[in-house]
C-alpha cells in the first residue's frame, strides 16, 4: 500500500540554507552550507551533533563526497562553510545531481542520517549564485548501477606557460580530481609522473610529491621546461608530454591509478598540447600568460 502519510521533512527533520555557484571558467562547483534550523533530535539529551555531507550523483567514489565540520549539541547549527568540487565540466552540470545530507555524528555508534535534499545541477546558471532554503526529506535510494556505468579514473589540471627567460614551455601539474580509489580505506596516495616524448636520454622525467590519503590532491608543481636534448623546444607538434597518475606504496613501487587514455594523458592531453603550438607562439609575446586545462 502506498504511504500517504504527510512528509516528515518540514515537521520533524528540519530546514537547510545553502547556496551553489558553478564557476565555469575555473571548472569548479562551490557549495556554501550556511545553516540548519529545527533539526530532528538524535541524542539522549534532545540535541544532535550535525554535519553536512555532499555527494555528486552518479558517482560511488569517495572523491565525489565532501563534508563540513561537526557542530556539537545543537539543533540549529551555523556552518558558513564552503566546499568545492574541482574539475567540473559543462557535461557534468547537465547530467549530475548534488545530494546534500544532514547527519548526526556518533562517537560510539554509526553516524545517523537526519535528512537530505537533491539539486539537479542543470538548474544552475553558470557564474550565478543560487540560494536555497529547503525542508529536509527522508532518505532516497541511490542507483548504484548507474554509478558503475559512468565510473572514471579521474581528471588532471595542467598549466602551460612560455618562459622567455628559459626559452621553453613550462608544464605545471596543478591538481587532480575524482581519482580512482586504490587502497582498502577507499582513498589513494597519489603522485604524477611526467616525461616528454620523444626523449631518448630520458632527461625530462619528473615525479611530483606524494599526497597522502586523498582522491583530490593539489600539487602546484612545475616539472620543468619542455626542452629537447641539447636545446630549447622549438615546436610542439610531434611531441607529447605524457602524464601518468600513480598511487604510492609504503614499501616502494606504485600502482597505476590512471593511464592513457583513461586519465587523458596521451589521448586528450597531448592533443591539447599540440594545439597549444599557437599559444606557445603567443607566449613569446605574452610570456607571463598562463593557460590551464582539465584533461
Amino acid at each position: 500500500m502506498r504511504d500517504l502519510s504527510p512528509p516528515l521533512s518540514a515537521a520533524a527533520l528540519g530546514t537547510l540554507d545553502f547556496s551553489l555557484l558553478y564557476d565555469q571558467e575555473n571548472n569548479a562547483l562551490h557549495c556554501t552550507i550556511s545553516k540548519a534550523k529545527g533539526l530532528k533530535p538524535m541524542d539522549h539529551n534532545g540535541l544532535a551533533d550535525p554535519y553536512v555531507k555532499l555527494h555528486l550523483l552518479p558517482g560511488a567514489s569517495k572523491a565525489n563526497k565532501l563534508r563540513t565540520k561537526t557542530l556539537r549539541n545543537t539543533l540549529n547549527p551555523t556552518w558558513n562553510e564552503t566546499l568545492t568540487y574541482y574539475g567540473i565540466t559543462d557535461e557534468d552540470m547537465i547530467r549530475k545531481t548534488l545530494r546534500i545530507s544532514v547527519c548526526d555524528e556518533d562517537k560510539f555508534r554509526h553516524n545517523e542520517f537526519i535528512g537530505e535534499t537533491r539539486v539537479p545541477l542543470k538548474k544552475l546558471k553558470p557564474n550565478h549564485t543560487k540560494t536555497f532554503s529547503i525542508c529536509l526529506e527522508k532518505q532516497l535510494p541511490v542507483d548504484k548501477t548507474e554509478d558503475k556505468s559512468l565510473e572514471e579514473r579521474g581528471r588532471i589540471l595542467i598549466s602551460l606557460k612560455y618562459s622567455s627567460q628559459k626559452q621553453g614551455l613550462l608544464v605545471g601539474i596543478v591538481r587532480c580530481a575524482h581519482l580512482a580509489a586504490m587502497d582498502a580505506n577507499g582513498y589513494s596516495d597519489p603522485y604524477v609522473k611526467t616525461y616528454l616524448k620523444p626523449d631518448v636520454d630520458k632527461k625530462s622525467k619528473h615525479k611530483t610529491a606524494v599526497k597522502k590519503k586523498t582522491l583530490n590532491p593539489e600539487f602546484n608543481e612545475v616539472p620543468g621546461v619542455g626542452e629537447a636534448a641539447g636545446g630549447p623546444l622549438p615546436s610542439l607538434p610531434g611531441r607529447d608530454w605524457v602524464l601518468k597518475g600513480h598511487s604510492g606504496r609504503a614499501g616502494g613501487g606504485g600502482t597505476l591509478t590512471g593511464e592513457p587514455p583513461a586519465l587523458g594523458c596521451r589521448g586528450e592531453a597531448p592533443a591539447r598540447l599540440n594545439q597549444a603550438e599557437v599559444r606557445h607562439t603567443e607566449g613569446r609575446e605574452q610570456p607571463r600568460k598562463i593557460f590551464r586545462g582539465w584533461n
